[in-house]
């Protein structure tokens, strides 16, 4: 069996990983089309189309943006999208697209690529499973804040509900203001940034990935530790709350960072007796 190394998990820590690693490295010039599905549209991000969706359903309003990307528009803004669920999903494609209002549940789920500003607030599980890409909320989300995120940014500039980033298996989440009960809970990998209060049960059963809460703490859940901020810790979330124009507080290694204890990752394999003693 080849020998281990050490592998730079996330950027944050070091650890011995066993198995095999899931890092990927891409060549852009080898890769070429690579990046894009097969049936991506070309589009312009200097061609720009406008619709207002006073008058459309859901379904309208979503056929209408897959039709606007058809005809190479790489910025499309979608005035009056009244609170509507379920707009702007299963987006898989490049492209700039702005909601002038705000959205209901289950916003922009799914995405694989587009950079998404909503001005204004959104429902229940924004950006469930998203893969790559941003979305930036200017006001306050519902619960299950990007649930199940696999990558990519998501950014809300007030405050979220419970259960911020449950599952969540990459990518970044930062929360300008407070965020509810059992934040991270099953978290397996990514980051997460609440620059103000936190609920009860932080980071519940987390199995690994990074939390930063830069306010109080209501209670971590099982198997959360506090963890000592590093110079690299600091230094990438300057970089991070500058790229979203987020005001970082005054002293950033004053922070605390969150991590998992890691005595849940044998934990079918414990007797009884020890479940009740991690539990």
């Amino acid at each position: 069996m080849a020998e281990l190394k050490k592998a730079n998990v996330q950027g944050m820590h070091g650890e011995q990983l066993l198995g095999r690693t899931q890092q990927r490295f891409f060549d852009v010039g080898a890769e070429g089309d690579g990046y894009v599905y097969p049936w991506a549209y070309e589009v312009d991000f200097n061609k720009r189309a406008e619709f207002d969706a006073k008058d459309m359903d859901t379904r309208g309003i979503n056929s209408q943006i897959r039709k606007l990307m058809s005809e190479g528009n790489g910025t499309i803004v979608v005035h009056n999208p009244g609170a509507r669920h379920s707009l702007g999903v299963g987006i898989l494609n490049r492209l700039k697209l702005y909601f002038e209002g705000s959205l209901g549940y289950f916003g922009c789920g799914l995405l694989d690529g587009p950079n998404v500003h909503i001005k204004g607030r959104v429902g229940w599980s924004c950006a469930e499973n998203m893969l790559a890409g941003t979305v930036v909320i200017d006001k306050n989300a519902g619960s299950c804040f990007g649930a199940a995120i696999r990558g990519g940014d998501l950014i809300c500039k007030g405050d979220v509900g419970a259960r911020t980033g449950i599952d969540q298996k990459g990518g970044t989440i930062i929360i300008g203001g407070r965020t509810g009960a059992f934040s991270g809970f099953m978290m397996q990998r990514g980051r997460m940034v609440v620059l103000g209060d936190a609920g009860a049960n932080l980071g519940d059963s987390m199995y690994d990935g990074t939390i930063y809460v830069g306010g109080k703490i209501a209670s971590l859940g099982v198997d959360a530790v506090e963890a000592e901020m590093t110079d690299l810790d600091v230094s990438w979330l300057q970089r991070k709350l500058k790229t979203y124009e987020i005001d970082a507080p005054k002293d950033l290694k004053k922070m605390t960072k969150i991590v998992a204890g890691k005595q849940l990752w044998n934990y079918d394999n414990l007797e009884p007796a020890e479940k009740k003693l991690v539990l």
